[in-house]
């Protein structure tokens, strides 16, 4: 595993273990926003991981979406480095409203 990715999932767990903790655990989706930041910088790097949690973060508002929202297996193919926001999913299109849809 690369130095970057280490650290930033590093990052993500310090946030698990402090603010989060301390704050409460009150996310609408399954896993939450840091498990599944935390889980696309492992699968797919630290640039697309962090443009994909933060659409993540994003879609989490009130009126917002909820249910079960796993990260990607691949990249959607308009994702480029130059253009990072086509890393996330801003809409929630995928999300399942339970584990068996």
């Amino acid at each position: 595993m690369s130095l970057g990715r280490t650290v930033a999932r590093a990052l993500v767990r310090a946030y698990q273990l402090t603010f989060s903790a301390l704050v409460g655990r009150t996310c609408r989706y399954l896993p939450t926003c840091s498990e599944y930041t935390d889980d696309a910088i492992l699968r797919h790097g630290v640039w697309p991981g962090l443009w994909m949690g933060l659409a993540r973060i994003g879609r989490c508002r009130p009126k917002g979406g909820s249910g079960y929202d796993p990260v990607p297996d691949v990249l959607p193919q308009t994702a480029r480095p130059w253009a990072p926001w086509r890393y996330g999913d801003w809409a929630g299109r995928n999300i399942k409203v339970s584990l068996e849809d």
